[in-house]
């Protein structure tokens, strides 16, 4: 779908809503395929490895775009429970927050989470009634997962 498209409203929710799901039920059928075989264990990127993966993006985030420190995770391109295997032209690097957030999701499918997340805090931002909404969820969404973790020991 193209942004000069004179798509109705109701055909661009359509479209959206399906984009989702087809991408979702990609991934989870690349991710049962992955379960079926055999993948050597997880193996730990050597000093010169990792050196290589973060050449590739300059020392940034693949993500982000932001700097990455010394406490970077070498991020699977191909998501190893999709079937990525663990080798250094499967990996980019990522600021562990950034990582963790993408979980195993396709790249596309993570562009749009991500251009529905910016939208979503611009409503927030605005203050208006579906941001107040997405808000109230979200927090309720963190309360839930925050008394979910573990306390620190």
């Amino acid at each position: 779908m193209k942004a000069n498209d004179r798509w109705s409203l109701e055909k661009r929710v359509t479209y959206l809503t399906k984009m989702l799901i087809r991408l979702r039920e990609r991934r989870r059928s690349m991710m049962r395929e992955a379960r079926h075989v055999g993948r050597p264990a997880c193996t730990v990127l050597n000093a010169k490895l990792r050196d290589e993966v973060l050449a590739k993006t300059d020392g940034r985030c693949h993500i982000c775009g932001g700097k990455v420190g010394a406490d970077w995770h070498a991020d699977h391109v191909l998501a190893h429970a999709s079937g990525g295997v663990h080798a250094a032209d499967n990996y980019l690097p990522a600021h562990a927050l950034c990582n963790n957030y993408r979980w195993h999701y396709l790249s596309e499918e993570f562009q749009y989470v991500m251009k529905i997340g910016v939208w979503a805090r611009r409503q927030i931002e605005k203050g208006t009634p579906l941001g107040r909404d997405i808000a109230r969820g979200f927090a309720i969404h963190e309360r839930r997962r925050e008394e979910r973790r573990k306390p620190a020991a």
